[in-house]
């Protein structure tokens, strides 16, 4: 069912709404994403879980005409979604820039999310990169968007085994964006320290990384309170789309244990 809501500014939030059961799972998206980034996870568990898909503002079907782009600005969107949609016991899973999305969104819902799941996000709370660290990136798709996403997708965010459909489809929809709102929308993630805030999740967290990158778990169970990861081999940033039965797997364990 296509949903939509408005968010503490005004702003339009589309999501789908679908399956069944007395828990929700929360699917948001990364960078430049959507909500259909997770149709093979809705195929998979709708019959036991409902499922929320959305498109975070600046994203897919939702408004793009938020003034000040913000970790908090997306948090108040997910909170949204939600509540609209009468979400009691919820799990928030955010991919990519959506990691520090989500938990900043479980401090507004309370007791209505039960755990976060990541997914290639947040390998390591105290060596995130700041915002100085990724200014030639930003820089390189000032001057040349199409050429610095080429790269960034074929260098750091994709592997030798990633699907040529999954490659195609990213680079339909990231070079199908204006690069100024591209831009805009990304760099909250590096200008913030979700740290502090990860401190005061409550719930447990968990993951599923790439093994592109290594996860520090050390270092992420000094905020966590309850934090444990599992490794998808082969896979680049992309997980749930490049190896979606895995990735399913996977996600059912975390889901069972939890």
């Amino acid at each position: 069912m296509q949903k939509s809501v408005s968010s503490h500014d005004g702003v339009v939030i589309s999501y789908e709404l679908s399956g069944q059961g007395g828990e929700a799972l929360v699917f948001v998206h990364g960078w430049l994403g959507n909500g259909h980034w997770w149709d093979e996870q809705k195929k998979a568990f709708e019959a036991t879980y409902q499922i929320a898909q959305m498109d975070l503002a600046g994203h897919g079907r939702s408004g793009k005409h938020r003034k000040v782009w913000s970790i908090d600005g997306f948090a108040e969107d997910i909170k949204a979604v939600v509540q609209d949609a009468g979400l009691k016991a919820c799990h928030l899973i955010g991919h990519s820039m959506s990691g520090s999305n989500v938990i900043a969104a479980s401090l507004l819902l309370g007791t209505r999310v039960k755990s976060i799941i990541l997914v290639d996000t947040l390998l390591d709370l105290d060596g995130m990169p700041r915002f100085e660290d990724v200014q030639p990136m930003i820089q390189g798709l000032h001057t040349n968007y199409q050429a610095t996403m080429e790269q960034a997708l074929a260098q750091f965010l994709l592997v030798p085994g990633s699907p040529q459909g999954v490659r195609e489809r990213l680079k339909k929809e990231m070079l199908g964006v204006n690069p100024q709102h591209a831009i805009a929308v990304l760099e909250p993630f590096y200008r913030s320290d979700i740290r502090s805030q990860a401190a005061e999740v409550s719930v447990p967290v968990r993951a599923i990384n790439s093994d592109m990158r290594p996860t520090n778990a050390a270092a992420n169970r000094k905020y966590f309170r309850s934090f444990d990861f599992k490794v998808m081999n082969g896979v680049g940033h992309y997980p749930m789309m490049e190896k979606p039965q895995l990735f399913n797997q996977l996600l059912q364990e975390t889901l069972a244990e939890l």
